[in-house]
């Protein structure tokens, strides 16, 4: 591996930084969009059940604030109509959407970073790609071209390139993946907020 980092040039480097920082994103998110702690299966049940009868006590609504991502939304809802027994709809809805907005810039946290990455990837190894056709045209002197010059401008220009590959493919397959699971979560979000909306509005006085 080495000898090829020492063969591809200077252009390489970039491209490691970007396969190191992508690798990380990767297994960041992989960690942060586990469905126990974004949306666990049961806990809307839960919440409903213990807000059929009357609102939860606040240390109740904190430790579901403290659950997951779906948790924060639901318990901004709660502490909403507990702080305002008379809450109108439309206020109350508002409270549910700046929650899901928030809870959305939290799903897609470093997701535009490893976009970038995808896209920037191929440009960096086109870059190494350039570096090494100037090393290959350097190499052709009037008296003859220079071997050695000649085999590391073709080393630079294709290292690089396969090396850019590399990283743009499957990072822009995780980048996809991981916008499909945000834009579940989303949609989850969303459904549980109006079913626990309908519910809280039976305690606000017309």
């Amino acid at each position: 591996m080495f000898s090829i980092i020492q063969a591809a040039g200077w252009p390489i480097w970039p491209l490691l930084l970007c396969s190191v920082v992508a690798l990380a994103l990767v297994i960041e998110r992989f960690t942060s969009l586990r469905t126990s702690r974004v949306a666990p299966p049961r806990l809307l049940d839960e919440v409903l059940g213990v807000t059929s009868q009357h609102v939860p006590t606040p240390d109740m609504v904190n430790r579901l604030a403290e659950n997951s991502v779906l948790g924060q939304v639901l318990a901004s809802g709660l502490r909403a109509a507990t702080a305002e027994p008379n809450i109108a709809e439309d206020k109350l809805r508002l409270v549910f959407e700046l929650a899901g907005r928030r809870a959305v810039h939290q799903l897609e946290r470093y997701l535009n970073t490893l976009g970038t990455i995808a896209t920037a990837a191929p440009l960096l190894g086109l870059l190494g790609t350039v570096v090494g056709m100037i090393e290959i045209f350097g190499s052709q002197a009037p008296g003859g071209s220079n071997p050695t010059l000649l085999a590391h401008g073709i080393s630079i220009a294709l290292y690089n390139t396969a090396f850019g590959l590399i990283i743009a493919i499957p990072t822009l397959m995780f980048y996809r993946y991981f916008r499909g699971r945000v834009e579940e979560y989303v949609l989850e979000l969303e459904q549980s907020s109006d079913r626990l909306l309908g519910q809280l509005l039976r305690f606000t006085t017309p």
